[in-house]
């Protein structure tokens, strides 16, 4: 398995994952489906950072959670097998082709009836969820899509989130492109933006971590 964790080699991420639990048969299953799609499958998270938010799922009792970007549906289902029955977890996405696997996936780790797919950009589910009196109510949120939104995604995630809730932020290293000075497309600078915004966030305690590309943990106070 090659490296999905920025500073490991990949011997060392092998080391990783062969000292953690086996990856539940259906994410592995949806991995090899993936990456079948060439390129675009490396917007898949790696599954050491899966194990990761099934622990924050169960550490956090989670019954509501708000991903924002699905993709293949791999972080979904790892959450969604982490909650306990009577859950719900809002996934957000605008590719009908991508989640197709994701609903399956769902179905074959008998998760579907705790995952709400919305086919809409995800500032538009986020805000019907506040205009429904959602705000406060949310477990733990994951922001994994458009990083051009992310700062909207945040100040949306704080608002539905509850006291001490979670959100994680997804590919906050950007490959190392964070801090590479040449680099100054539209997506790094979303980025780096977010990143210093968070260190300054009085609303969250937070901290960056080296798994997969760079992963934010913040705590809502």
């Amino acid at each position: 398995m090659s490296s999905r964790a920025i500073g490991l080699s990949p011997e060392l991420y092998d080391y990783v994952r062969a000292c953690m639990p086996p990856e539940h048969p259906v994410l592995a299953w949806l991995r090899e489906e993936t990456a079948k799609l060439g390129g675009i499958s490396r917007m898949q998270i790696g599954s050491d950072q899966g194990q990761l938010m099934q622990i924050f799922v169960r550490m956090l009792g989670a019954r509501k959670v708000l991903e924002i970007g699905c993709f293949t549906g791999y972080s979904s289902t790892a959450m969604a097998l982490a909650m306990a029955p009577g859950g719900l977890l809002i996934t957000c996405d605008v590719s009908e082709q991508h989640t197709k696997l994701a609903r399956e996936a769902w179905a074959r780790a008998g998760v579907a009836d705790r995952v709400s797919l919305r086919l809409a950009p995800a500032l538009e589910t986020c805000d019907a969820l506040i205009a429904a009196g959602e705000s406060g109510t949310l477990d733990l949120a994951f922001i994994d899509a458009d990083k051009r939104n992310y700062e909207a995604y945040w100040e949306r995630c704080m608002t539905l989130l509850r006291p001490g809730g979670v959100v994680l932020v997804d590919n906050v290293l950007w490959g190392g492109s964070v801090i590479d000075p040449s680099i100054d497309d539209e997506d790094t600078r979303a980025i780096r933006r977010l990143n210093g915004k968070v260190g300054r966030d009085p609303r969250v305690a937070s901290a960056m971590i080296g798994i997969g590309d760079g992963l934010t943990i913040a705590v809502r106070s």
